[in-house]
């Protein structure tokens, strides 16, 4: 097996001749082997991460004598993407490729049907999440499968000592390490009062209001606890409803209390704000709290991981998904098939899920017990209600439940998080909304 890192090494330029990206050294042929197997992987920030990944498919590789070849293709860039698109475009590549939350709906029509092997694992590993049926089926079939690795929660983040010095909130006994969530009185009303003790405390909670995919998670999360949808399941537009309006008052009143500059954070803007030690709460992944573990462990002593406030819709969470996928064109759809079988095992997915210090996520309703989410810290604890193992909430998508093509140009034009800057910044409510409806008035004519 030879395995590469554009992001380290070299990037070849994505051409129509897109197959040149997985060229490898002179393979050696074994005897019964069973065939070649050429992947594109997304690059982990995690140190170390690479290694298992690299590791489980060497195993599965040997097992089934079959000759791999790895690329580590980063996000940064948008070196993945634009490999997704030449791929696409030239019809030739990698047999298997990760793909990011939307992309499987942008290639459904390419790429290859996966439901005879998410059937045995779902039968296998228990239910997948609403989100990533509605990312990763299309027309009645399951297109991709979802990736444990960069997959993500992009939950609350809290100071333990802020929280309960300002806002006179108890984080690990809201959330108790090893035990259900008691966390009724965790609503919107309460996320509320403490994002404005905090800030006239001095340490205002570090939320975005960019264009970015955190800023534009977490607000996809406070539209689906209203209840609120800009475009509707069967594609009606229906920006101009209660749930929408009450949205953006709710966001009006609580972004007053974000850091003055929130318009313009991009996605490391929050990692910064809580490893600076400036603010008592944020929406992100573990990667925020890792880094404070190398350079601020003052801070990431007093980190707490836990679930989002409750709306009148429900408490709904930000989900990121990845997926691998697997070509129509691929040379080889039964190697293709069978690896990504043995990389969805439990065994498998744990391994994946320490390797990253428990930032990645499967996606099956029985891997959420992983001994690495309760072990690790400090404080210890701290992920233990990361992966949602109560299933305490609704793992969401911003933009949903719009039909996807309609949905990622909301998502990815930044419209809910424009909404609330427009209307924070005083601009009335319906001129807001005649705004945010001509705009998905335009997605729908493209």
């Amino acid at each position: 097996m030879h395995s590469r890192n554009p992001s380290r090494r070299r990037f070849i330029a994505t051409t129509a001749a897109a197959s040149a990206v997985a060229v490898a050294a002179p393979y050696v042929r074994g005897a019964h082997a069973a065939g070649k197997l050429n992947i594109g992987f997304w690059d982990h920030w995690v140190p170390g991460a690479n290694d298992t990944l690299t590791r489980l498919t060497k195993e599965w590789a040997e097992k089934e004598k079959v000759e791999v070849t790895i690329d580590y293709i980063p996000s940064q860039g948008n070196k993945l993407l634009l490999t997704i698109a030449a791929e696409a475009q030239a019809k030739a590549g990698h047999d298997i490729l990760a793909h990011p939350t939307w992309e499987p709906q942008a290639h459904a029509k390419i790429l290859e049907p996966m439901t005879d092997v998410m059937e045995p694992l779902i039968k296998q590993n228990g239910k997948v999440n609403a989100t990533v049926e509605y990312l990763g089926r299309a027309d009645g079939k399951w297109i991709a499968v979802p990736a444990t690795v960069g997959s993500q929660i992009k939950g609350p983040c809290s100071r333990i000592d802020l929280m309960k010095q300002h806002a006179g909130i108890d984080v690990k006994a809201m959330y108790p390490a090893g035990s259900a969530p008691k966390a009724d009185s965790w609503n919107l009303d309460a996320f509320l009062k403490a994002a404005e003790a905090c800030h006239k405390a001095g340490a205002p909670f570090g939320i975005g209001l960019g264009g970015t995919t955190d800023s534009v998670d977490t607000a996809g999360a406070f539209f689906h606890a209203h209840g609120a949808a800009l475009v509707n399941k069967d594609g009606q537009i229906t920006v101009k409803s209660d749930p929408v309006r009450k949205t953006l008052d709710y966001m009006k009143k609580l972004a007053s209390f974000f850091p003055p500059d929130a318009p313009a954070w991009d996605d490391a803007s929050n990692n910064k704000w809580l490893v600076s030690g400036k603010g008592a709460l944020i929406m992100n992944p573990p990667s925020a709290w890792a880094v404070a573990k190398r350079d601020a462990p003052q801070v990431a002593e007093q980190c707490w991981t836990h679930g989002m406030p409750s709306g009148p819709n429900g408490r709904y969470a930000p989900f990121l998904p990845y997926f691998w996928g697997v070509w129509a064109f691929s040379k080889n759809k039964p190697a293709a098939k069978s690896l990504l079988t043995h990389l969805s095992q439990r065994s498998s997915a744990e391994a994946m899920v320490a390797a990253s210090q428990g930032y990645d996520l499967p996606s099956f309703e029985k891997l959420t017990d992983f001994k690495t989410w309760a072990e690790i810290g400090p404080p210890v604890g701290t992920l233990y209600h990361y992966p949602n193992p109560y299933n305490h909430q609704i793992l969401s998508v911003a933009a949903a439940p719009a039909p996807p093509k309609i949905a990622v140009q909301i998502y990815t034009q930044g419209i809910l998080t424009k909404m609330i800057v427009r209307h924070l910044q005083g601009e009335a409510m319906e001129k807001t909304l005649a705004w945010a409806e001509s705009e998905c008035e335009g997605f729908m004519r493209t």
